[in-house]
């Protein structure tokens, strides 16, 4: 049996009346449009709802499938301990589909009690799946579930996973219904959770657009700076849900949309037409053209920094000499230089010198790019498989000059502080920093000095180099 149903669905608990207290009212359409997916998810009457969310405990580097006998969970943390529920696991169906995703190379773990509390943390319920679940139990109850949380783990991986879920419920013949949690931009607002974005109503408008019209590629190709900047938490979970529909054609029919909080909270069901061919190979070819074309990056910046980290995966050796295309400013220039890794949007390393630590920018750049990639403390070492899906930056300082907090503009300056031995830096224009006072915080925090200590502060300015 085929999985019955596909849904991608918001996750407020505001809109639960208990928490809301007349607030949920201001998002009524979101309301209605819960109840309609309950009503119709009871008609099917699965006998297990997959459902992934952004919330549950999420690792680094892998889907989480909770693996227990039943899971439980409540609202505390919104202050109400008392909206709580404990729901059987479908063992069965979980470890089907980690069999099938494990076969297919893509990065899962069973989580189990006993494995998270390593961590500290164990198997929940966490408020991205039980508000919606809150709707549907309020009809039907006659369900186990498959808890699910994503990784940041690349598209392509993700979309396979969900190609392996549906496998596993043809396989062992289950009858399922799919559930995507996620809430779409948290900047639509100035007085929204986040700061306010430009790009947080482009993404939800281009998202929906492409969802609705069963475009799987306009989905996995949108703008990755409009992605970051969006601050949303639905588009891995709609990227598993699109290849739980791999090999169909369908289209999204969107049920409501309300940003009334400055949260865009979209509520979708997706409906089959008929077979299609695959986009699988489709998508991996999109992705190899866009790793091509990072190798032939026109700013030698980030061109380097790619060379460096690459060459080294590869050979453990560091680049022996310059390539051609570094520039004599790059070879006769000492400065400061940052090199960042994203992957998907996200920090995946960040390493970097205040003043000159190699004789020219060249070596710096591959100095620290090797740095950001396998000696970041706060990661995992890169792995050369990852390349594809990371993105480079270089930025190059400009000599710190000294002054006093009137001078500083966080958009335009970064900071140093010193204190006897103890230096801070923080690099400008990042987000969330928007004052001075914020910015002079930060630094002192990274520096270990006290607030009510003397220090000294030098500003610079950053020369940014990205890939395009």
């Amino acid at each position: 049996m085929s999985l019955q149903g596909f849904y991608l669905l918001p996750h407020p608990p505001i809109v639960l009346p208990e928490i809301g207290k007349g607030e949920e009212k201001k998002i009524s359409a979101t309301s209605a449009s819960l109840h309609s997916i309950a009503t119709e998810i009871t008609q099917k009457a699965p006998s297990t709802i997959i459902l992934v969310t952004p919330h549950g405990t999420m690792f680094q580097n892998a889907i989480a499938l909770s693996y227990e006998d039943e899971i439980y969970g409540d609202l505390k943390d919104f202050g109400f301990k008392e909206i709580s529920m404990k729901l059987s696991i479908n063992k069965a169906l979980t470890s089907k589909i980690y069999e099938l995703s494990y076969s297919e190379n893509i990065s899962v773990v069973m989580a189990t009690h006993s494995l998270l509390n390593q961590y500290n943390t164990s198997v929940y319920l966490d408020h991205g799946a039980m508000v919606p679940l809150y709707f549907i139990n309020k009809y039907y109850k006659d369900y186990k579930l498959v808890h699910i949380t994503y990784a940041a783990l690349d598209d392509i991986d993700l979309y396979k996973f969900g190609m392996a879920v549906c496998r596993a419920v043809e396989e062992i013949d289950e009858k399922a219904v799919f559930i995507a949690s996620g809430d779409l931009s948290h900047k639509l607002k100035e007085k929204g959770p986040y700061e306010y974005s430009p790009f947080g109503e482009k993404f939800d408008t281009e998202f929906i657009r492409h969802l609705s019209a069963g475009d799987v590629t306009g989905v996995f190709t949108m703008d990755k700076e409009m992605v970051c900047e969006a601050g949303e938490c639905g588009r891995r979970s709609a990227a598993i849900l699109l290849g739980t529909l791999e090999g169909k054609k369908f289209n999204g029919e969107l049920l409501s949309y309300e940003g009334t909080f400055g949260v865009g909270y979209g509520v979708m069901k997706f409906n089959i037409i008929s077979e299609d061919a695959s986009k699988l190979q489709e998508l991996e070819g999109l992705r190899r053209a866009a790793y091509e074309k990072k190798h032939q990056q026109s700013d030698p910046y980030v061109r380097l920094a790619r060379e460096s980290l690459t060459v080294y995966l590869n050979t453990e050796k560091r680049i022996s000499q310059l390539p051609s295309y570094v520039t004599e400013e790059m070879k006769n220039t000492q400065r400061g230089v940052f090199v960042s890794l994203k992957k998907h949007g996200e920090l995946r390393g960040c390493i970097g010198t205040i003043f000159p630590a190699t004789g020219s920018i060249a070596e710096e750049i591959i100095r620290n790019a090797i740095e950001a990639g396998l000696h970041d403390p706060r990661f995992y070492e890169v792995e050369k498989e990852e390349l594809l899906d990371i993105d480079f930056s270089v930025d190059v300082l400009t000599e710190p000059v000294s002054c006093i907090k009137e001078e500083l503009d966080p958009k335009k300056y970064g900071v140093i502080v010193k204190n006897g031995g103890k230096t801070g830096l923080l690099l400008p224009d990042l987000e969330g920093v928007n004052t001075v006072e914020e910015q002079i915080s930060i630094a002192l925090e990274k520096a270990g000095i006290k607030p009510y200590e003397a220090y000294s502060i030098q500003k610079f300015e950053v020369i940014r180099h990205k890939e395009d």
